[in-house]
Order: C-alpha cells, then sequence, then structure tokens
C-alpha cells in the first residue's frame, strides 16, 4: 500500500512537472508572438497551437483594427484565404471515399463544358490534377482579381488562357483548379461545395463560426480589417474578396474553430463522435503528388534551406531537422495565415494575421517546432524580417532604377485625346480610357482603375485608385499611320477599338 502511494504520489508530481512545462513553454511563445508583431509592426493576429491532440492555445493579441481600441479574441474572424484548400481537398477526400468519385477520373466526366486552351489538356486533366498545380495553365488570377465576375464566368474563360508549360510539365502556382475542383463537389455531391463543405466538415467540428464566404461575414461585429503598408505607412484598406474563386480561398474563420480543424486534420481527421475521412485517403491527402521548384517555394527557404519540396492534395511540404513538415499560407491583400503541421510530433500550428505579407507566420510556425517538439532556440522572426526587409529594398532599388532612366522633356506623339477610348483582349476583358485634365483614367472591365500623368514618350505611369495595388505603367504603341493601335497596361496588352 505504500509503495503504491508513493508510486501515485510520484505519477502526480511528474504530471504536474509536466504541465508547469508545458504552462512555460506557452507564455515563453506568447512572449515571442507579442515582440514579433512589434517587430514586424502586426496590428493583429491569432494563433493557436495543437499538440497530442490537445488544445494548448488559441487566443488573440493586439487589435482588430489600427487606431481602434478592439482586441483581437479567439472569436475574431479572420480570411482564411488559401489554407482553404485543404478543405476543398479533405471535401474531395470524403467522396472518394463514399465512391462517387475517384482521384484519377477525367474532370470531363464531371464538367464536360470545362474546357483549357489546349485540347489535349482538356482531355486529359485528371481530378488529382485540380490541387497540385501542374495543369499546364499558368497564374490566372487576372481572370477574378481585375474583373468582376461569377465563378462559372471565370471557369468558362480559362479556354482563352494559352498554357504556360505542358500538362504535368512543371508546377506554377494556380488557384482557379481549386474553383473548378468546387464544382466537381458540387456536381457529385449534389449540392454547392459551399453547403457540402459547412456540412461535413464544419458542423460536425463544431466549427460554429467558420463561413464559406466573405459576403456572410460582412456584418459581423467582431471582424477583423485588412492592412498595407503603403509609401511606408500602415493604413486600413478595403477587403478583398475570393468569393469568385471560393474552393480556393474565400473561407473565414477564428482561431477557435481552426483549433479545431488543426486537430482534427492531426489525428488522421478524427474527431469526436467520428472521422472525416477514411485512413488510407487521409493519407493520400499528405502524400507527396509532385515537386516544387526553387522558383514557385517561399524565400524563407533560404534560410531554411529544405532538401526536397514537394505539394500533396492542398498542402507544400519540405523537410526540417529531419522532420516531414505540411503546410500552407493564405494571402489575400492585407490579410495573411498559415496551417503547419509536424506529423510525426503530433504538433500542428495556425496563425492568423490582419498586415499584408506579414511573414511572421512563418517563424511562428519554426519557432512552435522548436520549442513544443525538436529543440533549439534560433531566433526565425530577426532572421525572416532581415531577409524580407532586403527583398523589400531589391524591389525597391529595382523601382528607382526604372525610375531614374526617366527621359525628361520629352511629349506623347499625339494630344491626350487621341490616347482616350475603348481597348479590348480575348484573354484581359476590356479597357475604357477617358481624360481629366492632364491625367488618363483607365478602368479595366468596369472594375479596376489607375491614373496615368505622362512618364515620357508615349508612356504614362500612375497608382492604382486603390494604392495597395502599387503603381502602374500604361504604354501605347502606334501603327504606321501615326495612330494609337494598341494600349500595355502592365503586362496585359489590348488592341484600339475606336
Amino acid at each position: 500500500m505504500r509503495l503504491l502511494l508513493l508510486f501515485m504520489l510520484s505519477v502526480c508530481a511528474y504530471a504536474q512537472k509536466k504541465l508547469a512545462t508545458v504552462d512555460k513553454k506557452i507564455q515563453e511563445f506568447e512572449a515571442y508572438i507579442m515582440k514579433g508583431m512589434a517587430d514586424w509592426e502586426v496590428p493583429g493576429m491569432a494563433v493557436a497551437v495543437v499538440k497530442d491532440g490537445k488544445i494548448l492555445l488559441a487566443k488573440g493579441y493586439g487589435v482588430r483594427e489600427l487606431g481602434k481600441p478592439e482586441p483581437v479574441n479567439s472569436q475574431t474572424l479572420f480570411a482564411c484565404a488559401s489554407t482553404t484548400k485543404a478543405m476543398t481537398a479533405a471535401c474531395m477526400g470524403i467522396l472518394v471515399d463514399e465512391g462517387k468519385v475517384n482521384w484519377d477520373d477525367r474532370v470531363q466526366t464531371y464538367l464536360p463544358e470545362f474546357q483549357l486552351n489546349d485540347p489535349y489538356a482538356t482531355r486529359e486533366l485528371r481530378i488529382r490534377d485540380l490541387f497540385i498545380h501542374n495543369s499546364g495553365v499558368g497564374n490566372a488570377d487576372f481572370l477574378w482579381s481585375i474583373m468582376n465576375i461569377p465563378t462559372d464566368e471565370v471557369l468558362r474563360k480559362m479556354r482563352d488562357v494559352p498554357p504556360s508549360y505542358s500538362l504535368r510539365g512543371s508546377f506554377i502556382y494556380q488557384n482557379i483548379m481549386y474553383a473548378a475542383a468546387g464544382e466537381v463537389i458540387g456536381k457529385v455531391s449534389g449540392m454547392p461545395w459551399y453547403e457540402f463543405m459547412r456540412q461535413r466538415l464544419f458542423k460536425p467540428l463544431g466549427m460554429n463560426r467558420t463561413f464559406p464566404f466573405l459576403r456572410e461575414v460582412t456584418n459581423d461585429g467582431n471582424r477583423t480589417q485588412p492592412h498595407y503598408k503603403i509609401e511606408g505607412k500602415i493604413q486600413v484598406i478595403e477587403h478583398s474578396s475570393a468569393d469568385a474563386v471560393g474552393a480556393a480561398g474565400s473561407v473565414w474563420s477564428c482561431i477557435d474553430d481552426m483549433a479545431k480543424w488543426v486537430r482534427c486534420m492531426l489525428d488522421s481527421s478524427k474527431y469526436e463522435g467520428g472521422r472525416l475521412l477514411s485512413s488510407k485517403t487521409w493519407t493520400e491527402l499528405f502524400k507527396p503528388q509532385t515537386l516544387v521548384p526553387a522558383s514557385q517555394f517561399y524565400p524563407t527557404a533560404r534560410i531554411t534551406k529544405p532538401n526536397w519540396m514537394t505539394y500533396s492534395l492542398g498542402w507544400f511540404q519540405h523537410d526540417y531537422k529531419g522532420r516531414k513538415v505540411n503546410f500552407h499560407t493564405g494571402s489575400l491583400a492585407g490579410a495573411i495565415a498559415i496551417h503547419g503541421q509536424l506529423p510525426e510530433e503530433k504538433l500542428g500550428i495556425y496563425v492568423f494575421g490582419n498586415l499584408d505579407h506579414a511573414e511572421l507566420r512563418h517563424a511562428l510556425m519554426y519557432r512552435a517546432f522548436d520549442l513544443f517538439a525538436l529543440g533549439g532556440d534560433r531566433d526565425w522572426s530577426t532572421e525572416f524580417l532581415q531577409l524580407y526587409r532586403s527583398i523589400e529594398a531589391e524591389n525597391e532599388k529595382r523601382i528607382k532604377d526604372f525610375e531614374s532612366k526617366r527621359i525628361s522633356g520629352t511629349k506623347p506623339s499625339l494630344p491626350l485625346d487621341a490616347y482616350t477610348g475603348r481597348y479590348v483582349s480575348p484573354v484581359f476583358g476590356e479597357l475604357i480610357i477617358t481624360r481629366e485634365g492632364e491625367e488618363l483614367v483607365a478602368v479595366l472591365n468596369n472594375f479596376v482603375q489607375a491614373r496615368f500623368s505622362h512618364w515620357h514618350y508615349d508612356v504614362f505611369r500612375g497608382w492604382y485608385e486603390k494604392k495597395w495595388y502599387g503603381k502602374q505603367n500604361l504604354v501605347f504603341n502606334l501603327s504606321p499611320d501615326g495612330k494609337i493601335r494598341q494600349a500595355q497596361f502592365g503586362p496585359m496588352e489590348f488592341n484600339r477599338i475606336q
């Protein structure tokens, strides 16, 4: 009896010591979060850490909007952005388990109207290809970022986008294929992808403050605001909507809910009362599917120096200290997220932030891996801050070098009114140019606007109406008869109509 009592006391003492150690690590991690936010100038963040099936942390930090007192808490809504992709992949996995679809089925079986510019790619594109960025189509985000059109029209216009490489011949990150995956989910399940996600993911996990679209949270009183550094000053900007490519990145949630999602996906998709996916399908989600070239990976690799980089079904992957990392970022203008897993250590982290491309998110992921599993005290935040400041300085230097080459004393070839009119492109849509005083105003697809002043010769330069889009060039090409033939708005070419 005495020995049993001593044993129980020793077990209790060990448990208390372990809890104290965990509490100390959480306090250390929170201090790291707060210091990082100050260094990176992030107004607000929310962070969740899950270890061994337990939610160690799910908490908000800072403020929802710069200059206002309302704090971020664990119920504050943020944009999940592209971390939505893992949810869409899980939804397709559920349908695979139900025998309603297979990863290697042809997309045309379910979406016969969906066509790419390459007939071979159209015919051979498989469900799996929708999830791994190897379709042959390069970045086509202009179809939803410069056009206010619905999902079906975005998908219809994909036939006008020329291929950047052959089917499965490379890797270029591609949002619109996930929108197509959402449409397949709708066709196969008999309900829109967002209702399927709501019923089959959010509801079972008790994710009661998770919503498929921005339009569903516009009136929520506990929602963060996006921020962007413009001309050296952090400013509040408008929310960007990814609703047109919803299954690629339109979900909104809070850190309490995302902690539940992290825990579920770490534990082979199990939750209290069941599991989302079979063990086989859960394993398939995280199996490397394609190699990711360095040019398509994150600049953080310059410091973490992974030996390999892959992409699975909705997840980037690489090695870290001999372990496999599954992760994905989410980025919209003024909003960031990251979901990271160290599956062998049963450790996961999710981070929300409300400052554009605040790469503190990566630092918190690696710091969590070190602190709660692998050991080490490397200051990732400081190293990444130096890295991204150097990248920012390189970008600023390129802009200054360009602007230094401006040739003074030149004039446009024609009177300003001659540059006005309607310009069209089968890929990029419609560009309307008007004159206001000594400036040209360009409106793209009645959705995006920029204002230009004469730069030199037939080149004009100016800011987008939404300054967080930056500056742009407007270049005019003349035909041999001296008339305007074409306008080039940044990299986009438009032919003159009138």
